[in-house]
């Protein structure tokens, strides 16, 4: 079956296969646009009934709107598939007005300003157990659905391409094991996607790096894969990538992410590579941390243009030479380590940054440097040479 399939009849539920879902198509939401529809969607609230409607809005039901019904159907299910709930918070999801139960919230429809339906699942740290219900599916109108924080196991239900308004997508924190959650890629509208602090295992497909996410973070997981040829091609403004296992080198490609990306995290995640010249293209870069994971070489003096960066933090790989002074001058940055390196000279202006770490490294006549054999020692390794994709060359 093709990945963004619906799955078949034979899977589904009795009550999935007598009430169908809205399969009207919907545009992409953007921040504002999604700003605005909420706007709306509480003035449209507040008055209870739009122009032109004939059932007023907080009066609809399961018994007279099938948007509502389907949810019934998907929150009951939600809540069979919950095997603890230490503080009894759906305890009252038991009642036809599923726009009351606790963490639901309910809108117009932005398809049908007359219908109301759920637009958004809100249980963030109330530590719930159980699993994710193939029902879900039949939200089909909800933008946000935040679950982080709790104890929930299993996977991602194959129903989730149904969700195509979904816009936040919030499982973090969970017990959630298997594969990535391929069924991200068939989310047509998702923007906000955070399933760090998990068990999930294997291979992050390449094509998450090709759709366009503001934000992503998947770290603390047990992903194992290699940096894509088609990362460059990410529009995302923050990425976390920490804690897992990233192979390959850091590729020449980030330098296309100049006009987008903000944050980039990559700590601890096993990276055997230099650090490209065109690492110094996202001029929007406010945070970079690299730290804890093996890179090597210098730091290249083309970061010099980051000139919007705030945090840099290089501490714990086996970087060298001298900081370039470019890095120290940039006019925002306050924040700086890069300890437990190799590195053997620094500019004076790093002394005056807010907060800068430069200790065991190989730089004379500073305090808590790294011993004189283990300096003598690395400047005899052969040197390092990197080539045009970041990754180590030859030794000449």
């Amino acid at each position: 079956m093709h990945l963004c399939a619906f799955p078949n009849a034979a899977h589904t539920s009795q009550s999935w296969q007598t009430i169908s879902p809205n399969t009207e198509t919907q545009s992409c939401l953007s921040p504002l646009l999604l700003a605005a529809v909420l706007l709306l969607s509480a003035a449209l609230l507040c008055s209870g009934h739009p122009p032109g409607c004939p059932v007023l809005l907080p009066t609809q039901t399961v018994d007279n709107n099938p948007r509502l019904q389907r949810a019934y159907v998907a929150l009951q299910a939600l809540k069979k598939a919950i095997t603890d709930d230490p503080k009894n918070l759906t305890e009252g999801w038991c009642s036809p007005d599923v726009c009351a139960y606790f963490g639901v919230f309910c809108a117009p429809s932005l398809d049908d300003p007359c219908a109301r339906t759920v637009a958004g699942v809100d249980l963030n740290h109330v530590d719930l157990a159980g699993t994710l219900p193939f029902e879900l599916g039949l939200l089909t109108d909800i933008a946000v659905l935040h679950l982080n924080s709790n104890r929930f196991t299993g996977g991602l239900p194959d129903s989730l391409p149904k969700l195509s308004l979904l816009y936040e997508l919030d499982v973090s924190n969970n017990h959630l094991s298997g594969g990535f959650p391929q069924h991200i890629l068939c989310l047509p509208n998702v923007k906000f996607v955070d399933i760090r602090f998990n068990n999930l295992c294997g291979p992050v497909p390449p094509a998450i790096f090709d759709k366009k996410i503001g934000a992503l973070f998947i770290n603390n997981n047990h992903f194992d894969f290699e940096f894509p040829d088609n990362f460059g091609n990410f529009t995302a403004s923050v990425i976390v990538l920490a804690n897992i296992r990233l192979r390959g080198c850091i590729p020449s490609s980030i330098g296309r992410m100049g006009g987008t990306l903000n944050e980039l995290v990559l700590l601890n995640s096993g990276i055997r590579s230099c650090i490209p010249p065109e690492i110094g293209a996202p001029r929007e870069f406010t945070v970079m941390d690299v730290s804890f994971n093996q890179l090597q070489g210098q730091l290249p003096e083309s970061m010099a243009g980051l000139r919007s960066l705030e945090q840099l933090d290089v501490a714990h790989n086996e970087l060298s030479g001298h900081i370039p002074e470019g890095i120290c001058a940039l006019p925002r940055l306050s924040n700086f380590t890069y300890s437990f390196n190799y590195f053997c000279g620094e500019p004076e202006r790093c002394a005056t940054l807010r907060r800068n770490d430069d200790r065991q490294n190989c730089i004379a006549g500073k305090p808590d440097q790294r011993p004189t054999d283990q300096c003598m020692a690395f400047l005899h390794r052969p040197p390092v040479h990197c080539d045009g994709h970041g990754c180590f060359g030859q030794h000449y």
